[in-house]
């Protein structure tokens, strides 16, 4: 989609769309979305062997226990009455409470 990540905060990104509207943009935050709800994260045995071929043949058939991970996204876009980047940044942030108080993995725009 043309969107470049930046890492924001401690567990926090923001995606930066050059020139799109805010339509342009949903269905690519969307995706990252999905495709993060849907990785299965494996995670690793702390006695894990620290030879990269071992322990590549250890993880074939395991059952290393996964955890799923969900992302909470919220977007703007720059307004008339929100010019500089630090207006749209603030616009977008409340948009990301606005998406976890509505019970998180979701995607909500600034205003909804």
């Amino acid at each position: 989609g043309g969107g470049r990540a930046y890492r924001y905060g401690g567990e926090e990104f923001a995606v930066v769309f050059a020139g799109k509207t805010l339509d342009e943009c949903l269905p690519h935050l969307e995706e990252i979305r999905e495709i993060i709800a849907n990785y299965d994260i494996k995670l690793r045995n702390p006695d894990r062997p620290h030879d990269d071929q071992q322990g590549r043949q250890r993880r074939v058939g395991n059952g290393a226990s996964s955890v799923s991970v969900t992302v909470s996204i919220g977007v703007a876009e720059r307004q008339a009455e929100q010019r500089s980047p630090e207006e749209v940044l603030k616009s977008a942030d409340q948009a990301l409470y606005n998406a976890k108080g509505a019970g998180r993995n979701c995607v909500v725009a600034a205003g909804q």
